[in-house]
C-alpha cells in the first residue's frame, strides 16, 4: 500500500513539474523543471504561481501582472508573455487539444496565410481591407484568444452531452416514475449544477475584466514593454512584434493615425471586443444550462402533482374502507346484542323483527355512509 502512494506522489509530482513553452514564432519546447525555474523565467510571485497548481482547486482566474498574464481556466493553467507561452500538464487529454491549437495559430505562417474568411472563425485576425494591409492581435492576445476558445468550446461541449443525456431521462420519467428513473435524474442533476458552477466562474471572470478598464490595460504586454524599451520623445509606432519580423510592420490605419501621438495606454477597445466574444458565448452556454434547469424544475412539479394526485387517491380509498368498516362494525354490534343469551320476550312468536332489524340497520348504514361521503366531497377529499 505504502509502494502504490508512493508511485501515486511521485506521478502527480511528475505532472505538476511538466510544462510546454511556445515561442512567438510557434516553435515548441518541453520543459521539466521546479517552480521556481518557472519564477525566475517569468518573473513572477510565487503566490501568483500557485494558482496554476493541480493540487489546489481555484477559480477560473485572468491575472494581469507587469510582465505577464496568469490564466487558469478549469484545466488550461498557462502563463503568457509578450514573446512566449508556458502551458502547464501538456499530456493531459483535455490540455492536448490547447496545445495543437497554440502550436497552429501562434506561426507567423499560418498568420499570413489566413484569408478573408478566418476573420469571423479567429477574431483575433482582422483585414484592413481599404488600405490592404493586415491588423494582427499582439502576440499575448492571440494566446489568449486560443485559451478562451477552448474553454469556451469545451464547456459547451459538455453542456450539449449533458442535455443529450437529460432531456430523455427527463421524458422517461414523466412516463414511468421509479426508483431507476429517479436516481438517474439526480445523478444528471448534480452534474448539471457542477457545471453550471463551472460555466458561472468563468463567466463572472470575464464579466469582471470588462467591467474593469485598468484590468484589461494590465493585458496589454506588448504596450507596456514597448513604452518602457522606446524613448519619450519617440514619434514613432511602437513595435509590437520585436520577435516577429512577418508582422512587425503590419499596423492598423487606426494604430498609424494615432503613431504621432503618444500611446493612449488605456484603449482597450480590442481587447474588449475579443474579451465581449467570448463573453457572449460562455454567456450563451450558461442559459442553455439554465433553460435545462427550468426543465428540470418543471418536471418535477409535475411529478410532485403525479404524487400528489395519487397521494389523494390512497386517502379517498382509505376514507372507503373506513366507511365500510363503521358499516360493518353497526351489523356486528346489532348481531352481538340478538346473540346474547338474555330471555326477551319478544324472541317467542315474533319472527318478523328480525326482519325488520335487518332492513333498519341495513338503511342506518347507508345513510351514514352517504353523509361520510358527502363531507369528504364538501371539505374536497374526494373527487366529485
Amino acid at each position: 500500500m505504502a509502494l502504490v502512494d508512493q508511485a501515486t506522489l511521485k506521478k502527480k509530482t511528475a505532472v505538476s513539474r511538466s510544462w510546454i513553452l511556445f515561442d512567438c514564432k510557434g516553435q515548441s519546447t518541453v520543459l521539466d523543471v521546479d517552480k521556481y525555474v518557472i519564477m525566475r523565467r517569468v518573473q513572477i510571485h510565487a503566490r501568483d504561481l500557485r494558482i496554476l497548481d493541480p493540487m489546489l482547486s481555484y477559480p477560473s482566474t485572468i491575472l494581469g501582472r507587469d510582465k505577464v498574464i496568469v490564466l487558469n481556466l478549469e484545466h488550461i493553467k498557462a502563463i503568457i508573455t509578450s514573446e512566449e507561452v508556458l502551458v502547464r500538464d501538456p499530456m493531459d487529454n483535455h490540455v492536448i487539444p490547447v496545445v495543437e491549437q497554440l502550436q497552429r495559430r501562434l506561426a507567423p505562417d499560418n498568420l499570413t496565410s489566413q484569408g478573408k474568411g478566418e476573420e469571423e472563425e479567429h477574431p483575433g485576425v482582422r483585414n484592413d481591407y481599404e488600405t490592404g494591409e493586415r491588423n494582427e492581435f499582439p502576440f499575448e492576445f492571440r494566446a489568449l484568444e486560443v485559451a478562451l476558445e477552448a474553454i469556451c468550446s469545451f464547456l459547451d461541449a459538455r453542456t450539449r452531452e449533458l442535455e443529450t443525456d437529460t432531456y430523455p431521462a427527463l421524458d422517461e420519467l414523466t412516463s414511468k416514475i421509479s426508483s431507476r428513473n429517479l436516481d438517474r435524474v439526480r445523478k444528471l442533476k448534480s452534474a448539471m449544477t457542477r457545471l453550471t458552477n463551472r460555466v458561472q466562474k468563468v463567466r463572472d471572470e470575464l464579466e469582471q475584466l470588462l467591467d474593469d478598464d485598468d484590468d484589461m490595460a494590465d493585458l496589454y504586454l506588448s504596450r507596456k514593454s514597448a513604452v518602457a524599451s522606446s524613448p519619450a520623445s519617440d514619434s514613432g509606432a511602437p513595435n509590437w512584434f520585436p520577435g516577429s519580423p512577418t508582422i512587425g510592420s503590419k499596423i492598423s490605419r487606426t494604430s498609424k493615425t494615432s503613431a504621432a501621438t503618444t500611446p493612449e495606454e488605456n484603449d482597450v477597445e480590442e481587447l474588449e471586443m475579443l474579451l465581449e466574444a467570448y463573453f457572449m458565448q460562455i454567456d450563451g452556454t450558461l442559459n442553455k444550462l439554465s433553460t435545462l434547469r427550468e426543465y428540470i424544475d418543471d418536471t418535477e412539479d409535475y411529478i410532485n402533482i403525479q404524487l400528489d394526485n395519487h397521494r389523494n387517491q390512497l386517502i379517498q380509498l382509505e376514507l372507503f374502507l373506513s366507511s365500510g368498516t363503521v358499516c360493518l362494525t353497526i351489523y356486528s354490534l346489532v348481531a352481538a346484542i340478538f346473540g346474547m343469551n338474555i330471555p326477551y320476550t319478544w324472541k317467542t312468536e315474533h319472527g318478523y323483527v328480525f326482519k325488520w332489524v335487518v332492513i333498519v340497520t341495513g338503511i342506518v348504514c347507508a345513510s351514514l355512509f352517504s353523509i361520510i361521503i358527502f363531507y369528504a366531497r364538501h371539505k374536497g377529499l374526494v373527487e366529485s
